[in-house]
């Protein structure tokens, strides 16, 4: 059961932040690119403009793939295949710490991103994810 309850606010989180990187890219909710000033530079610049939203697009196509599937392992995967799902969200989800927010904390000292310090919300709200999918995992693994 709380496996199904995490995959599914997951999906449900996920899903909001592919639409707004569709439709209304320009947000600063849902993870939208409103928050980095250069954004608002770059997107309308005749030269690079359409490399930065075909990268924006191509997130959504990519997170929207990772969706999918998650929503073929709630309806149709086994238990086992659940909690094992929990352990790779956790993996995956982690490369955030990896690759991306020593940029996203280099920017944001810098000034780029608004609203300052964006980059230690992001860090508080990704690593709420890994504890919740670890807490499904551990309660997966325990209470099988």
């Amino acid at each position: 059961m709380l496996l199904n309850i995490c995959i599914s606010l997951f999906v449900i989180m996920e899903l909001a932040n592919v639409l707004t990187l569709y439709f209304h890219p320009d947000t600063k909710q849902f993870n939208g690119m409103g928050v980095f000033k250069a954004w608002h530079n770059i997107k309308d610049e005749e030269r690079y403009g359409d490399l930065a939203r075909y990268l924006v697009n191509w997130v959504a196509g990519a997170k929207l793939i990772f969706l999918a599937l998650l929503i073929v392992i709630l309806f149709f995967g086994s238990h086992e295949v659940k909690v094992i799902s929990c352990a790779v969200m956790i993996l995956s989800i982690a490369s955030f710490f990896w690759r991306l927010f020593p940029i996203m904390k280099k920017i944001d000292t810098e000034g780029m991103i608004d609203p300052q310090n964006y980059h230690k919300t992001l860090a508080i709200m990704i690593s709420s994810i890994m504890v919740l999918f670890l807490v499904a995992f551990m309660i997966g693994i325990l209470f099988g």
